[in-house]
């Protein structure tokens, strides 16, 4: 029959998330090219995968025995681009890698660099996410391997289907209005009681964590902003209107000028690559897989 491994993603893809928004967000479709794909394969076998649900969709018995073999096909087409890969006796070809902001500014250009001087035929492409969505990018195939963010207070939810290595951790500190504290070099989590915060949401693993970390300390943060974004944060602390959490990597994302205070408390964020487990021993990744040790190793030996 005649469909196409993005086709076939779609359709699994299906299976774990249940609706098509989330299937196009997390492979980076829009709903409608979902859909097309789902349309596609539905012309391909002469059959209906879909039926709707009130205002759902839900997998037909002849999609839920599709989705299961077309697992079974992805994985052995995996299988056969790291043989082909092996055939070449030489580390190239495309891959593509999810990261975040901070990810992106600080880590990508000089694990680029060491690639194009070690590897002239790998081609790094990049995709710019949301840290919380890199894993299911990672497990869906929509990127190859991914930077990401693991908290020891609130941790990924470990998949056998994927590997998640630690490149490096950073201790958080507090971002602090100049003058807010009186020059104090040390706080403890319990001394910011009658202070207001700024915090990503709840529903993201930063966001939990640090509440979780307030919380082990006796006080709920008084959360008067939620953003997401970092150099917001910064800008918004620097203004006077309130604290938050930084690390050494997100306070290079901005020039800022405000007080950063040692935590008293060991509150902390681990940078993780993300790979799917059947492509370790892809030469590929394993690979840009060395070469972002070898970054984070160095990024650890400049630290003063």
């Amino acid at each position: 029959m005649d469909w196409t491994s993005s086709q076939l993603r779609s359709l699994v893809e299906l299976t774990r998330r249940g609706t098509i928004t989330a299937v196009a967000r997390a492979l980076g479709y829009t709903p409608g090219g979902v859909s097309q794909q789902i349309a596609a394969l539905e012309k391909a076998t002469g059959m209906e995968l879909l039926q709707r649900v009130g205002r759902r969709v839900e997998l037909t018995d002849a999609g839920m025995t599709l989705a299961r073999h077309a697992e079974r096909i992805l994985s052995t087409e995996a299988e056969a681009v790291e043989a082909l890969e092996r055939s070449r006796g030489e580390v190239s070809g495309v891959l593509v890698v999810g990261l975040f902001a901070t990810a992106a500014a600080e880590i990508l250009p000089p694990a680029l660099q060491r690639v194009r001087e070690a590897h002239a035929g790998l081609a790094v492409h990049s995709r710019d996410m949301d840290v919380d969505e890199v894993y299911d990018a990672v497990a869906s195939g929509a990127v190859d391997l991914a930077l990401g963010l693991d908290y020891p207070d609130v941790p990924i939810p470990r998949d056998p289907a994927l590997r998640v290595m630690r490149l490096d951790r950073e201790r958080f500190s507090l971002a602090v209005p100049t003058g807010w504290l009186d020059g104090r070099e040390e706080v403890a989590l319990a001394d910011t009681r009658n202070l207001g915060w700024i915090l990503p949401s709840p529903d993201s693993y930063y966001g939990r964590a640090v509440r979780t970390a307030c919380r082990r300390a006796g006080i709920e943060p008084d959360v008067q902003h939620e953003v997401t974004d970092t150099a917001a944060t910064l800008a918004l602390v620097e203004a006077g209107i309130g604290i938050s959490t930084v690390t050494e990597l997100m306070l290079r994302l901005r020039a800022s000028r405000f007080d950063v205070v040692r935590l008293r408390e060991s509150v902390e964020r681990h940078i993780v690559v993300v790979f799917r487990s059947a492509a370790e021993h892809r030469p590929t990744v394993a690979a840009l897989v060395d070469v972002l040790r070898a970054v984070a190793g160095a990024r650890r030996g400049a630290k003063p």
